[in-house]
């Protein structure tokens, strides 16, 4: 878990591909955003129950938004429990809203700010593994902002673009222009699968990165 002054992140890993699932809760108003309801949805309500438990402001705590970072099948396995039982709002990119079988309530653009009540998250489009692939940044004015990433941005390279030189050539640009051009190296990747990282411990690798292609 990860302990900001305003917010706290918690995460479990779900289902046969150990996909990761965050939460984000206000501490004081109880506002959540749940990133990828991937799979297992008893274990992502134990985890909505948990976050709950980070709530001191005296209120309830409330998914006010599932966040879907790219319609891959295997992020977004528990969607459709997760949101039944929540009645929360839905968001996706754009471009992969077509492609996910429940409704997309927001469909993100490039630079589109969510506002909840404690935090924003900032949509940050990664074209490349997927069209409509979306991170989302978290800024914390105490400490490293957090950047969940999907399969766009893992530790040690940019997600899979199927050998296609021009999808890896948009993802590969796009991590460049618009996440270590413009985010410090402090900056926390929170990925799709596996474990995080910083920009920082990535950012000597990029040459090797464009170099090998993936």
């Amino acid at each position: 878990m990860h302990e900001l002054e305003h917010v706290t992140i918690r995460s479990i890993s779900v289902g046969s591909m150990d996909n990761n699932v965050y939460l984000i809760t206000s501490k004081e108003s109880g506002a959540q955003v749940l990133i990828d309801a991937a799979d297992d949805a008893p274990a992502i309500f134990g985890l909505l129950a948990d976050g709950a438990g980070d709530v001191t402001g005296g209120k309830p705590a409330t998914v006010q938004l599932v966040a879907t970072t790219h319609s891959h099948w295997d992020h977004v396995r528990a969607l459709a429990d997760v949101v039944s039982k929540t009645g929360a709002r839905t968001a996706a990119g754009r471009e992969d809203a077509a492609d996910i079988e429940v409704p997309t309530d927001v469909k993100l653009d490039h630079g589109d700010v969510g506002n909840f009540d404690g935090f924003d998250l900032e949509a940050i489009k990664l074209r490349g593994h997927t069209p409509g692939s979306v991170a989302l940044l978290l800024r914390d004015a105490g400490g490293p902002a957090h950047l969940f990433t999907g399969d766009s941005l893992f530790p040690g390279g940019v997600g899979n673009t199927q050998k296609d030189p021009a999808r890896f050539e948009s993802l590969f640009n796009d991590v460049v222009v618009r996440v270590f051009n413009v985010l410090p190296d402090d900056t926390v990747v929170h990925p799709g699968h596996g474990r995080a990282t910083t920009l920082g411990a990535e950012r000597p690798h990029l040459p090797e990165w464009k170099e090998r292609g993936w």
